[in-house]
């Protein structure tokens, strides 16, 4: 029997309301009834907060049982399995040893000890913060693991990685250094030789080793065309794997900046003490910000405005969500080290929340990198006699990279040219920086290019992959010393103006501004600037000083602040607290 309310197939109503009319406000329509209604409403109003909840509590609940679970065996089973490696690097340890005293004893070790200069003094400063006692600190003999995949690359990163296995044989000799490298074709003998040539830093051979990663290329930015942060931290994860698949240390460093495998250190063994050298953070508020064009920062960096329309909104959700997982990783680590003031004021932005409350009791920790200071200080002179052989040269060292941000500074040096005054005339800039690949070279050529348009060819000079020794003449016979990048967050380069007597004109920002070029007793040692009109004044005020060598002095004295000296008491400092933790 068929009804103008519904086919035969329909469910039978009773005759209160079989006809109720669809297109009525009745609290009936399409079968609710009033309760279920009242329901559903609240339901969907209550699903904001439902998805806040779970992203805060029962996300990081559900998280915790894994990793105290499955993390926790899968740690399990790497640490059994490497623990054959682990007996052979202890026993490969003692044998070398003992074949280097040997052979020391022998006078034919030309690598022998050389640097015992001042060391007794920053041991001093840093004996006993463990807490442990000096004795049982310094006899500690564990296994100290560096992840450092492009260990042999040779940049100012990896100074510091040297630096700090350096310092870390002096102040405990009986551990074991491993070193996760994915350089398979150098040897250990000719990576410790490049260590000494380009660093001048001896590394002792018996207690280093290098463990050989095979899963290097998943953090090229070559394999990951786009979504390249996700992709490549995703990437640091399987390398991450693929080191504690060959030995899982006592202590574990990071010193490149790869926070997924920290925070999957932690799933894996959660007591394993962990430290992280950060040079700069993967992500920042200062790059989220870049993407808006009505920002402060809105003009700055290579990502400059990006963030309008679709494909820009998508951007901005990505970096925000990323900087989410990256915060959640970085938060798990023990000892934290920057690298510069603005890099800790970012990491502490945004690491900071999440490791109070996982009670990381541990403050991050401003660690300056080590600098050549002292042997540009004995190469280069300053004095009333060494004045007389400066010249109207500006020097920029730095990579040929989008962020060095080389346009700015040609023209504000044609700016500045154009002035006529006294010191503009015969004044040259010097580009010395190294070209990595074709991208680079083509770099190059755009700058040749922009130079020539400007009409300033015959005062600019390209000085590409120049060596050290090339570096410390023009440093020794330059008057200024320029940097133009946004936001670098230290600046060897900057620090090497200093230690070199240059008046330095560098970016308003990061840690050239908030670090390298400040004052010493109330007198500048640089300028800063930002627009090509600001880096033009700074060029003529350089130039133009009253008494240029007494701001040399000052730069130079400022120097001494990024010592190697300097860095291996603070580094220890640091370390020690992961000491006393399996102490």
């Amino acid at each position: 029997m068929s009804s103008d309310c519904g086919s035969q197939s329909s469910p039978s109503f009773d005759s209160d309301s079989t006809c109720s009319t669809v297109s009525g406000a009745s609290p009936y329509s399409f079968g609710m009834e009033p309760k279920t209604l009242a329901f559903t409403a609240i339901a969907v109003a209550c699903t904001p907060f439902a998805i806040l909840i779970g992203w805060n509590y029962l996300l990081p609940f559900f998280f915790r049982i894994f990793s105290r679970t499955i993390g926790k065996f899968c740690g399990f089973c790497l640490r059994s399995g490497s623990e054959g490696r682990r007996s052979l690097i202890i026993r490969a340890t003692a044998e070398n040893e003992a074949k280097f005293k040997e052979t020391q004893a022998q006078g034919k070790d030309s690598n022998a000890s050389s640097d015992d200069e001042g060391w007794e003094n920053i041991e001093a400063s840093i004996v006993g913060t463990s807490g442990n006692g000096e004795k049982g600190s310094r006899d500690w003999d564990g296994i100290i693991g560096f992840f450092h995949p492009f260990c042999n690359a040779g940049g100012g990163g990896e100074r510091v990685l040297w630096a700090a296995i350096r310092a870390t044989q002096r102040r405990w000799p009986n551990a074991k250094i491993v070193v996760y490298t994915g350089d398979h074709d150098v040897s250990k003998e000719n990576m410790l030789s490049r260590v000494k040539n380009t660093f001048s830093i001896d590394i002792h051979p018996p207690t280093i080793h290098f463990l050989y990663l095979s899963t290097r290329s998943w953090v090229l930015s070559s394999t990951w065309p786009h979504m390249t942060l996700l992709g490549q931290s995703l990437g640091s994860l399987l390398m991450g794997l693929d080191a504690f698949s060959l030995i899982v240390p006592d202590i574990f460093v990071d010193t490149m900046g790869y926070a997924f495998v920290l925070g999957l250190s932690k799933i894996l063994f959660p007591d394993m003490p962990t430290a992280a050298y950060v040079h700069y953070p993967t992500i920042s508020t200062d790059m989220l910000d870049s993407l808006d064009p009505t920002t402060a920062v809105g003009s700055q960096g290579v990502n400059a405005g990006k963030g309008v329309g679709l494909k820009g909104a998508i951007k901005k959700h990505y970096w925000r969500l990323f900087a989410a997982i990256y915060s959640w990783m970085g938060a798990s680590v023990d000892v934290v080290m920057t690298n510069s003031t603005w890099t800790q004021a970012h990491i502490k932005s945004i690491w900071g929340p999440r490791r109070k409350q996982r009670g990381r009791e541990h403050p991050i920790a401003v660690v300056y990198p080590p600098c050549a200071v002292n042997e540009i200080e004995k190469a280069i002179e300053i004095s009333e006699e060494s004045e007389k052989r400066r010249q109207k040269y500006l020097v920029y060292i730095a990579q040929f990279r989008p962020e060095k941000n080389h346009q700015l500074i040609i023209q504000s040096f044609a700016e500045f040219v154009k002035t006529g005054t006294d010191s503009a005339k015969e004044a040259k800039l010097v580009l010395l920086g190294s070209v990595r690949d074709d991208n680079d070279s083509r770099r190059v050529y755009k700058l040749r290019l922009l130079v020539n348009e400007l009409h300033i060819k015959d005062q600019v000079i390209f000085q590409l992959d120049a060596p050290w020794s090339e570096i410390l003449q023009w440093l020794g016979k330059a008057f200024v010393g320029v940097n133009g990048m946004w936001n670098e967050h230290f600046g060897i380069g900057v620090v090497e103006y200093l230690a070199a007597g240059l008046i330095s004109v560098v970016h308003n920002s990061g840690g050239p501004k908030l670090d390298i070029v400040t004052d010493v007793d109330g007198e500048p040692t640089g300028f800063h600037a930002s627009t090509t009109s600001e880096f033009a004044e700074g060029f003529e005020k350089a130039l133009s000083h009253p008494d240029p060598l007494s701001v040399r002095r000052r730069a130079r004295l400022s120097s001494k602040r990024f010592t190697e000296e300097e860095f291996a008491r603070k580094w220890l400092t640091e370390l020690e607290k992961l000491v006393a933790m399996k102490l």
